[in-house]
């Protein structure tokens, strides 16, 4: 859940000097951004309407009142196929550490599915304190910045307190050069999605023997090289279907997707739809206001 251009690959988290962290209200009328990762704690809580997630190959359908959080440098990837209004709210991680030291040792978990009345009520407060930043942010009231950055301070607080588990990384190290390397494959597919990679090509950029890179991507991001590539294509299809008039066969040939039988299978398989259907439905939801 954010701009379009950015999310194909490692994330560089822009924040403004004033509060050094990002946080927005975002209307997402349909969106799909494949695998990517960033050096920032992601919240999501979800306002109006549903948001799929998967991290590291597991999959979460988030409902109106559900929060979420991803940890810093997780592969993650999100999906809306109709329109929600959430909360997206952004730590980078170098910023969190100045404030807690012992960050790398920290996973933070919040489960929104608990049972546990204690854990409910923490994660209830947490809510709402989301909520006061988003009213602050909303209107702006003089003081603004000394409110929004209490509320941030506060969050915070209680990520350490309530959400934080000791963990202990013996490959942190090592982990860091995996997605530095990630990163420059992710990057070099985002500027060249459009055209045929080939696994030498790629594996180059990688500075690993084709065989090892073809291991090292599907351990790293749960899925082939060209798979991937098509998950790239198909996130820039689906935004052009909403948001241009084009035909379908422009649109494809725009994004390099030649197979059409692969790409009606692919398409099905996330949308539960055909792109015909998918822009009927857009046609009504633009009538209807959330």
């Amino acid at each position: 859940m954010t701009e379009q251009s950015s999310k194909h690959t490692y994330e560089i988290i822009q924040v403004p000097e004033t509060t050094r962290v990002r946080f927005f209200t975002d209307i997402d009328n349909g969106s799909y951004y494949p695998n990517h990762w960033h050096d920032a704690i992601e919240i999501i809580y979800m306002i109006k309407g549903e948001l799929d997630v998967t991290v590291e190959s597991a999959g979460y359908h988030l409902q109106e009142g559900q929060c979420f959080l991803i940890n810093s440098s997780v592969i993650h990837s999100t999906k809306c196929t109709s329109p929600n209004i959430g909360i997206v709210f952004q730590i980078p991680f170098n910023f969190i550490k100045l404030y807690m030291p012992d960050v790398e040792q920290l996973r933070f978990e919040l489960d929104d599915s608990t049972d546990d009345p204690i854990r409910q009520t923490k994660i209830s407060v947490f809510k709402e304190t989301l909520m006061q930043m988003k009213i602050a942010d909303d209107i702006r009231p003089d003081g603004y910045l000394l409110r929004f950055n209490s509320l941030l301070f506060e969050v915070l607080f209680q990520l350490y307190h309530n959400f934080s588990v000791k963990v202990f990384h013996a490959s942190m190290n090592h982990r860091a050069k995996d997605l530095e390397r990630l990163n420059q494959v992710l990057n070099y597919t985002a500027k060249n999605y459009n055209r045929p990679i080939s696994i030498d090509e790629i594996a180059q950029i990688a500075f690993l023997e084709a065989g090892y890179f073809c291991r090292f991507f599907k351990k790293h991001m749960g899925l082939t090289f060209l798979e991937y590539q098509n998950e790239v294509r198909l996130s820039h299809i689906y935004q052009d279907l909403l948001t241009t008039t084009d035909t379908l066969s422009l649109i494809l040939e725009r994004h390099g997707f030649t197979n059409y039988k692969i790409f009606r299978r692919m398409f099905f398989e996330h949308f539960h739809a055909t792109p015909s259907q998918i822009r009927k439905q857009l046609q009504k939801v633009s009538k209807t206001p959330l």
